[in-house]
């Protein structure tokens, strides 16, 4: 039998066979053997057991994965953001946003909290940048609506830094999910992890989502870096201007003659984008290349 498995959990993959029935089932020895983690989000082949449970027998091929969050076969990623407590650092944004375009994934950066404080500015941003972009309040509903019409009939995975308001989203999304939210400490100004694990919920809207535990400023360290030669096709307002670059290696950091520093100047790339860019850049080159995957 074939299904999709929407939760992971203490070496245990529930898998949806189309009916929306899930069954338990532990995976096969041989995929330990060849190395292979099971994700949310896998195709998987299973075989249904005498107990009612089933077996993992193999994972059919991946459009992409994710190491944060752990997934797979995601047409899209929801960057939740804020600009009430806590406040989005734009880097965070960014880098995900990077990731998610190495594994030709769309993203939609999507600010709660509108009712705290309006996002638009944070909005207008990437929308300049070539994203999906809008502004939302978990709270009052301003926004949901605009935001179910762009996940209906794709698989989307929510994530974002914690207490931003994943899952209060999602419940407003679809009030019978009753997810469970977490309080923001004022203290820390950031969230507590009331998501564990990572697990897909189908919508009315026929959408199916995945929601994540959230991450800190020091959990962007650990998500996936790319080549520093492939960044700049990362960034996609970058694109008009890169191959107008005085140098053909130009790495749009401080060079003479490169057009994307032009733009940059002349207001055409948002300055905190390239900033990000910069930062990466600079990240990316102390991974030596055999510690990539």
């Amino acid at each position: 039998m074939e299904g999709i498995i929407f939760k992971a959990l203490s070496g245990f993959y529930y898998v949806d066979d189309g009916t929306g029935t899930l069954t338990s089932c532990r995976g096969r020895g041989k995929l330990r053997h060849e190395k292979v983690t099971p994700l949310v989000g896998d195709r998987v082949e299973f075989t249904s057991l005498d107990n009612g449970q089933g077996a993992l027998d193999a994972i059919l091929p991946r459009k992409n994965q994710f190491a944060r969050p752990a997934v797979a076969n995601i047409d899209q990623l929801v960057i939740i953001a804020s600009q009430s407590i806590p406040v989005t650092d734009p880097f965070l944004i960014d880098r995900v946003i990077a990731i998610a375009e190495g594994n030709g994934c769309e993203s939609i950066v999507c600010v709660n909290k509108c009712d705290l404080a309006s996002g638009e500015e944070l909005v207008s941003l990437y929308r300049n940048a070539g994203y999906q972009a809008l502004a939302v309040s978990a709270e009052t509903g301003e926004g949901i609506d605009q935001l179910q019409a762009l996940i209906a009939g794709k698989v989307s995975a929510f994530t974002g830094n914690s207490g931003v308001g994943k899952s209060s989203i999602l419940n407003a999304l679809e009030p019978g999910i009753a997810l469970k939210t977490g309080e923001v400490s004022d203290k820390l100004g950031r969230g507590r992890h009331t998501t564990r694990h990572v697990e897909l919920v189908r919508l009315s809207c026929g959408g199916v989502v995945a929601d994540t535990p959230g991450f800190s400023s020091f959990d962007v360290d650990k998500m996936e870096l790319c080549r520093k030669e492939e960044l700049a096709g990362r960034f996609r307002e970058f694109a008009p201007y890169v191959d107008q670059c005085q140098f053909q290696d130009c790495a749009h950091v401080k060079e003479k003659g490169c057009a994307v520093l032009a733009a940059v100047k002349a207001g055409k790339i948002a300055k905190s984008r390239h900033e990000s860019y910069v930062r990466l850049y600079e990240q990316a080159k102390q991974i030596p290349d055999w510690e990539r995957k």
